[in-house]
């Protein structure tokens, strides 16, 4: 005989979720690939210019670029992980983000297709996945939920995965 699956938790929009901690040093570092990138370009930038009329001295427009691509590696990946909350509900999955522009969206369960746990080679480090939804529909049709226990985002997969299955709702019609 088989076991029902426990139903799905619900919780209101006060009882987010968050995100790993570890999470904030992944995006850390990719920001900070990102910037030291840009800083050696514009330091390039710089040196082609060197004997050319400039309005700024040598390097000031790569120390300009280097503080803040600093800025943007250490402290907006904190901004974003304190916007960042899910909660898995009876019925959707319910997700707010955003720093600037706040973003909230909910996925009926009975929309989703399928889900994906990935990972990316930081994220394999550290632990963490991402949990994909792919909704019916084409445009925007794909949610997801990064900065998750590895564990965690499987665990959340199977439990939607077991939803849509049991659903009388999804089964064709006689």
């Amino acid at each position: 005989m088989e076991t029902a699956s426990p139903p799905l938790e619900t919780a209101s929009a006060d009882e987010l979720q968050s995100l790993e901690p570890s999470m904030q040093t992944v995006w850390s570092i990719k920001r900070g690939a990102f910037a030291t990138i840009m800083a050696f370009a514009v330091f390039f930038y710089d040196l082609a210019h060197l004997f050319g009329t400039s309005a700024l001295p040598f390097g000031v427009l790569t120390a300009i670029v280097a503080v803040l691509g600093l800025l943007y590696a250490l402290i907006w990946p904190r901004l974003m992980y304190r916007n960042w909350g899910f909660s898995i509900r009876s019925e959707e999955i319910y997700i707010e983000h955003g720093v600037l522009n706040h973003i909230r969206t909910v996925v009926p369960l009975r929309r989703i297709q399928h889900l994906d746990v990935s990972q990316d080679l930081l994220e394999r480090e550290f632990s963490l996945g991402r949990l994909v939804v792919h909704t019916a529909g084409s445009r925007s049709s794909d949610v997801v939920i990064p900065g998750l226990n590895l564990n965690e985002a499987e665990r959340i997969r199977d439990r939607v995965k077991q939803f849509i299955l049991e659903d009388p709702l999804m089964e064709d019609p006689v």
